[in-house]
């Protein structure tokens, strides 16, 4: 699925009002609203379209694209391999979905990837996790219901550094983010893999789920925190009409959007593009 049928739902409550030779403000402050943009990125983008413009979906399509880019991540320099990739989130997220989409895009770059099943809580887990490997045809590093998650994720860095792996993507269990003691475990995991590869995890990415809207802000916030993310991934989008939520979370927490999910295949995983966005929220 792509991005523009993806936001379909989003961009449904703007059609009408973008179309229009002139611009209701009470109307498009309403729709915003409706789509999760939050308070403070509403009233960016009616000031915008207060400025005299022929044209008023081109600027507010140009107003989002710079509100987005202003958390560009920067260029990093290369890391020694493997790259470790940890996937926090709450329950539900669609983080181990996302492993198995990542997996198989950077499968598709012809890096040799290797999974960490490190979700030793839920039942299931680990069999979910192993047929998305599959699917992406990488290699995937299994754990028992209740074993250490730290120890899943301290076996596959070793294997990956025994066998010159570029990737490995670390599937972690899903926790509320208000459980103190859960969220210490994410910590020590953290920990764990600086212990095998100094500097691990290069990456600490959060799955949000766009369909709750407002409180995803609040999930990032905590795991930020605690965590220290370094990027940000919002999964099922074509599910709402909040997908304007993603303009609140970079504004807020000042974290790239790295990657959006546009359905449910594996192949559903697109680079995130404000250009690309913007566009598709308000084109015809």
């Amino acid at each position: 699925m792509g991005l523009r049928e993806t936001l379909a739902r989003t961009r449904q409550l703007f059609s009408r009002l973008i179309s229009a030779p002139v611009v209701n403000e009470e109307e498009l402050e309403a729709a915003l609203l409706s789509a999760d943009v939050g308070i403070q990125a509403t009233r960016q983008l009616l000031n915008a379209i207060r400025r005299p413009s022929p044209n008023p979906k081109a600027t507010l399509e140009q107003e989002i694209a710079n509100l987005l880019r202003s958390a560009t991540p920067a260029k990093k320099p290369p890391v020694p391999l493997p790259e470790v990739i940890m996937l926090v989130g709450v329950n539900g997220s669609g983080k181990t979905t996302t492993v198995g989409k990542l997996s198989r895009y950077y499968a598709d770059q012809g890096k040799r990837v290797i999974v960490a099943a490190a979700d030793t809580y839920r039942d299931a887990a680990a069999e979910q996790v192993g047929i998305w490997a599959e699917r992406a045809g990488v290699e995937i590093v299994y754990s028992q219901k209740g074993q250490d998650a730290g120890a899943v994720a301290f076996d596959t860095i070793t294997r990956a550094l025994q066998n010159q792996f570029d990737i490995v993507l670390v599937d972690t269990a899903g926790r509320l983010h208000t459980r103190q003691d859960l969220m210490a475990e994410l910590e020590k995991i953290k920990r764990v893999c600086a212990k095998v590869k100094p500097g691990a995890p290069e990456e600490i990415w959060l799955v949000i789920d766009a369909t709750v809207g407002q409180n995803g802000i609040r999930q990032a916030q905590t795991f930020h925190q605690r965590l220290g993310l370094t990027g940000i991934i919002i999964t099922k989008l074509d599910g709402t009409a909040r997908g304007g939520i993603i303009i609140p979370v970079v504004m807020e927490l000042k974290l790239p959007v790295l990657f959006i999910g546009t359905g449910e295949g594996i192949n559903d995983l697109e680079p995130f593009d404000p250009e690309s966005y913007a566009r598709a929220l308000f084109e015809n």
